[in-house]
């Protein structure tokens, strides 16, 4: 008997994931029909011409392949790279076609401890540290940790990135949404979260964890430590867990803005009673590792006895893939001044951050010239969210579909992000090339005259 879609799962069914949704798929048809597309649906910086950096490059290939260690072209590598490559192998005997423990190599998570001293001036535990396939992976065990039903909410930002809505609706939870203020640069607020809270509350909603994106994504916002002590202390009110991601955090363009980590505060205030799961990738940030599919979860104020089941979780899948477990290893343990690689590093790491930077203001500035379009500043991560008007009748992923077919720009719309009832926006990257980003915005200001006079 065939399979139909009635036998599928209902949480199957009904889970939504718009990054990749109907508009993708039909930019896909498009293209293999001929057609030139602009993917600006997804934080996917390499397909938009980000290169690799060199040094993670050359300890990967070394890693991969030992013999070139002793072999002539070892020449070709410098010596930390190939320092680099042979501790590598050294604490993975099996090479990386082997399984490792289920929370990920050692001396990864011994050097995830060491960068967030660095990067906190606190503490940390390596058996708190779980390595991860990218940070998705993560925040999917946590949730499938705490949600058991529809009687189990996670309060999630809106707009939010769609794999919280998703995992959500897959386990049979029920998503708990708190506005972000977007008249205030997509600001955060103790009052929303109390409404959004004593809302589900009155509807029976268990509420089980906040989750909160920072810099955010689709907004780009970035929390002072004022707006992150008050999420913990409304956490701690109210006895949630929080889910910290953290994985644009090398991404803060304005000098006035600066990243804070959740773990820091919560180690300065002294918090011993609010469960925090943080989340970091190697996709993001310079790194732009997306196929690699590394990063790391660390967790505190967590029982030892819940830390055994999320230990379980991880077994069940083994263990993170070994190649991305490596460009994690180099992410947090980078080459440092003095190094021989440390100028070549030092200099595209630079380079792609001041790229990243320009691209953000540009396009900031070209949407906000369309009349029709608002747009906030674009002060952290790799997206914009502007907000459009649009025709009676019209809706922002007809929009989506339009602006695709007419310009072969591939966008989101916003309500596959969440947004405030009454408005609409799309999301787009900043990623693509310079000369790209003008030929968006500029093929954007034609095609939004034309479709609001429609």
């Amino acid at each position: 008997m065939p399979l139909h879609l009635a036998d599928v799962a209902r949480g199957v069914r009904e889970t939504q994931y718009a990054v990749r949704g109907p508009i993708v798929a039909r930019a896909a048809e498009l293209e293999r029909q001929g057609r030139r597309i602009i993917y600006c649906n997804i934080g996917n910086p390499q397909s938009l011409g980000q290169r690799p950096l060199t040094f993670l490059r050359q300890v990967l290939a070394l890693a991969e392949w030992p013999a070139l260690l002793d072999g002539p072209a070892a020449s070709a590598f410098p010596e930390d790279a190939r320092a680099a490559a042979r501790r590598a192998l050294t604490e993975s005997p099996y090479g990386l076609g082997a399984y490792t423990e289920s929370k990920g190599f050692r001396f990864v998570r011994d050097a995830v401890v060491e960068f967030i001293r660095r990067r906190d001036g606190i503490p940390a535990d390596a058996e708190h540290v779980f390595l991860t396939d990218g940070a998705s992976k993560g925040v999917q065990s946590v949730l499938r940790l705490l949600v058991d039903g529809p009687a189990d909410g996670v309060m999630i930002p809106i707009p939010q990135y769609p794999l919280y809505s998703a995992s959500i609706t897959l386990l049979g939870g029920t998503q708990v949404p708190y506005y972000l203020d977007e008249a205030r640069e997509w600001s955060l607020s103790r009052e929303a979260l109390e409404t959004a809270h004593a809302q589900a509350v009155a509807k029976g909603i268990r509420v089980r964890a906040i989750a909160v994106i920072n810099p955010g994504n689709p907004t780009g916002a970035v929390l002072d430590a004022a707006n992150v002590e008050m999420l913990l202390d409304f956490a701690r009110k109210h006895s949630l867990a929080v889910l910290a991601d953290e994985v644009y955090q090398e991404n803060v363009y304005r000098p006035q803005d600066r990243f804070v980590s959740f773990a820091s505060v919560l180690v300065r205030r002294g918090i011993d009673d609010v469960p925090l799961f943080s989340f970091h990738s190697v996709s993001k940030g310079l790194f732009g590792e997306c196929g690699h599919r590394g990063g790391y979860l660390e967790s505190r104020n967590v029982h030892p006895e819940v830390m055994a089941e999320v230990e379980k979780l991880q077994s069940v899948a083994l263990c993170a893939n070994s190649a991305g477990q490596l460009v994690t290893w180099v992410m947090v343990n980078p080459p440092r001044p003095g190094d021989p690689s440390f100028p070549l590093y030092d200099r595209e790491c630079k380079e792609i951050f001041e790229s990243l930077r320009r691209r953000a203001a540009r396009l900031q500035q070209g949407l906000s010239a369309i009349p029709g379009i608002q747009c906030n500043g674009l002060t952290g991560a790799m997206y914009a969210f502007p907000r459009i008007q649009l025709p009676p009748g019209r809706t922002d992923a007809q929009y989506c579909l339009a602006l695709l077919e007419e310009t072969g720009i591939c966008v989101v719309p916003g309500s596959g992000f969440g947004q405030l009832p009454g408005t609409f926006h799309f999301r787009t990257t900043i990623l693509p090339p310079d000369d790209e980003i003008e030929l968006v915005i500029e093929k954007l200001s034609a095609f939004h005259a034309s479709f609001t006079r429609a």
